[in-house]
Order: structure tokens, then sequence, then C-alpha cells
């Protein structure tokens, strides 16, 4: 055999296991987005609509590689053979990326204070649930980013309180879940909601993280413009979470809450954050709640284990962040 059908050869039997690679990929690729829509869907669907296109087109892509390699089953340049294989790595790392987007899903308990009644209505549309008091609407908003990978119905049981006190409450739903993918959104709550004058802004864990950002950037855009034309954020909402910078010199009222019991949010991590705040943020440490506590959506990896129970957690971080919100 000479050493160009050997060439040849190889590069037949590189492309067989090539597209057998690729079969496999795109096989699991559609499993997993089949799979978590089974085990995830609720809060897939009623998410930000990202994470389930996303889902939608590795499905379609993944059926349309399988069925390419039944097509062109020769790529006759080595090139197009470096190519193709940049692809599979890349495709994997895609499906990790997917699956690790999974979101944490709100429990039933807490879907229950989803529904509307003659005190609030509940709007949830595909990029917010809001909650919207009936009468006796008061003058300051409060926009809630979730935790990274959490259903924003899963704070609603928590926040529900600050609507019937008279306090419309947005809580955002975040691209693929991820709070830096909704940094717009107090522009959306300030114009979907007018008559609200002014806001308080929070969040969990990253949520929270997110909110400084914006709570030290407003600081920084009202003492620059002085303009009145939009709501101004008058405080920042802490649920364990602590910023990514330090905002010490500025005087934003701050409330940070944070769980005796949290593993992510460790209450060294919180104490470690006190000089990047103003010296007169308030600091309150909920006695045997942990990271999950802050929401409902259950049980979270690598999270402690909580001692109080998680209605009498709701109860004090409620009263904590309605008192700080009435006096602002």
């Amino acid at each position: 055999m000479s050493s160009q059908s050997i060439v040849v050869e190889e590069g037949r039997r590189f492309d067989v296991g090539l597209n057998w690679v690729v079969r496999v990929v795109a096989v699991i690729g559609a499993l997993l987005c089949v799979g978590l829509l089974s085990v995830a869907g609720n809060p897939i669907i009623h998410g930000h609509p990202a994470y389930w296109i996303a889902l939608a087109l590795t499905f379609i892509v993944s059926l349309a590689a399988m069925v390419r390699t039944f097509w062109n089953r020769r790529t006759n340049s080595t090139v197009r053979r470096i190519g193709r294989s940049l692809l599979v790595v890349l495709s994997i790392g895609w499906l990790a990326i997917v699956g690790w987007l999974m979101p944490a899903g709100a429990t039933d308990t807490a879907l229950q204070a989803l529904a509307s009644d003659s005190s609030v209505t509940v709007v949830d549309s595909p990029t917010q649930v809001a909650l919207i008091p009936s009468s006796d609407v008061g003058a300051t908003g409060f926009l809630f980013q979730p935790g990274a990978k959490v259903d924003a119905r899963a704070y609603v049981s928590a926040l529900r309180p600050l609507a019937l006190a008279g306090h419309v409450i947005v809580i955002a739903k975040q691209p693929l879940g991820i709070a830096f993918l909704a940094t717009n959104a107090i522009d959306s709550a300030r114009s979907e909601f007018p008559d609200v004058t002014k806001w308080v802004v929070g969040g969990h864990s990253l949520g929270g993280t997110v909110a400084a950002l914006q709570a030290a950037g407003a600081q920084v855009q009202s003492s620059d413009s002085g303009s009145a034309s939009v709501a101004p954020i008058v405080g920042l909402v802490l649920f364990a979470s602590y910023p990514a910078a330090d905002m010490s010199d500025s005087n934003m009222p701050v409330l940070s809450l944070s769980g005796e019991k949290d593993g992510l949010s460790t209450p060294d991590a919180i104490a470690a954050s006190r000089p990047n705040l103003p010296s007169s943020t308030t600091f309150i440490e909920i006695p045997g709640a942990n990271h999950a506590s802050f929401g409902d959506y259950g049980m979270q990896f690598g999270d402690g284990v909580a001692t109080a129970s998680l209605a009498n957690a709701h109860a004090a971080i409620t009263k904590a962040t309605l008192d700080f919100v009435n006096a602002h």
C-alpha cells in the first residue's frame, strides 16, 4: 500500500471515529435538554425566556448535527477535521454550561403566594414578578434581584408582606439566572411604575452584589447630575450578600441581613465585608437561618444546616426588610 493510500485510509478512519463522537455528543445534548425540562420544567418555562430558548436551540442543533453525520461522512481536509474537532470540544463545554445553569425552582408552598387577592395583585411576566398593592400605594418601591440560578418566584412569600404594607415589589427574572445580565431591571421598574417616586434595591447572594453595584452607581449619578427626573435609589438591602467593591464612602442607607448557619455567605464572609460598607450600615444576623432560608427553593449544595424553620426565618427577614423600606 502506497503512503498516499495509508494517509487516505487513516483520514477515513478518523472521519468515521469523529462522526461517532459527534453522534454521541448530539445524543447527550438532546437528552440533556429533555432531562432538564423534565426535572426543572416549571421554573424554566416560568423563568426568563433566555434559558428555554438556549435549550431549544441546543436541542435543534444536536439533532441537526447528528443528521449531518449521515449525509457527509468524509471531511477530506485536515483543516476541516481540526475545525470539526474543535467544534466538538466547544459543544461539550456548552452542554456543561447549559446543565450548570439549571434553575432552582420555587417550592409548591412558595408558588401559593403567587395568587392575587383583594389586597395584592401578582403579575408574573417573562422578565419579572410584580406585586402591586390594590390600594394605598406608597411612594417607595422595592426592586429585588434573586440569587444565581434561583427561580424569582421563590422570594414572593418573603416579600409579599411588603406589598401588603403598600409597597410595589418587583422581583427581576434574570437572563440565564445571572444577576449581572439583569442590570437594566431598575430602568424597567421605573418605566412600568412611574408613580413610584423612589426605590430601594436589594438582592440575595449574587443578586445582592449586583444590587450593591446599582446602588453605588446611582449614588454617583445623583451627586454628579443632580437629575430629579428619575426616581432615585434611596436604600440597599443585602440578603446573605456583600458588595464586590468598596462603597464605604457612600451615604447610601444599607441593611445587611445574614444567616447564622449560612454555609455560602458565611458569618466570617459577612464580617469581612463590613469595611466595604458604609459605617451606618445595619447588620442583622437571622438566628438559625442558612443561605436558602432567604428564599423558598429547597436545599442548596454547600449550604449549612438551618436550625430555624423557614417560617420563622422569613418572619425575621420580612420584618427587618419592611422596617427598612418603611423608613426610606
